[in-house]
């Protein structure tokens, strides 16, 4: 199956890119995240989303930072800006698998104990309902830790928070 991957991050993306892989899928990584506050943050994860595409021979896929986007829809929607944030970043990749011929899209971040499983297969179903392409749910939380570790052995940057600067205030101010 020819899939595209978002990825959230480098780190993340090691389980269930090498996973899809190892089950003969063939894999495109696409990195959409205009939730990522402040901009070099922003740049640090997209360096090591690259490196880890460029190690792993990964196609790599990526669209501009659209931060305007992403804080225009979840300003005063704050308590339910995760699925805001699902919904952007899965139909923005669910429409470019469509345009790219892909069998189904995933995300990276179905590896992570953090994020929303519920939140994001609804919001992955959603968007291939609405561009006819497969959303293909696997959960790969079992792999998270070795992700993580693979990503400390390459050396790669690993972020100490989701990405918005909602969870930035949260992890570092203890709100």
């Amino acid at each position: 199956m020819k899939i595209l991957m978002h990825a959230c991050c480098g780190p993340c993306l090691i389980y269930p890119a090498e996973t899809l892989r190892e089950q003969g899928h063939k894999l495109t990584a696409f990195f959409y995240n205009p939730n990522i506050h402040p901009y070099s943050e922003f740049a640090r994860r997209n360096q090591a989303f690259r490196e880890y595409c460029g190690r792993a021979g990964l196609t790599a896929v990526e669209e501009d930072y659209d931060y305007k986007n992403y804080l225009r829809q979840t300003i005063f929607a704050e308590e339910n800006r995760c699925a805001v944030c699902y919904r952007m970043r899965l139909g923005k990749t669910a429409e470019t698998a469509a345009q790219g011929g892909y069998d189904a899209f995933s995300t990276s971040l179905l590896v992570s104990p953090y994020q929303r499983h519920e939140e994001l297969k609804e919001a992955g179903e959603a968007a291939a309902a609405e561009t006819g392409v497969a959303f293909f749910y696997e959960d790969w939380r079992d792999g998270f830790r070795e992700g993580r570790r693979r990503a400390r052995t390459m050396g790669l940057y690993s972020q100490k928070y989701c990405g918005c600067i909602y969870s930035e205030e949260e992890r570092f101010a203890g709100g």
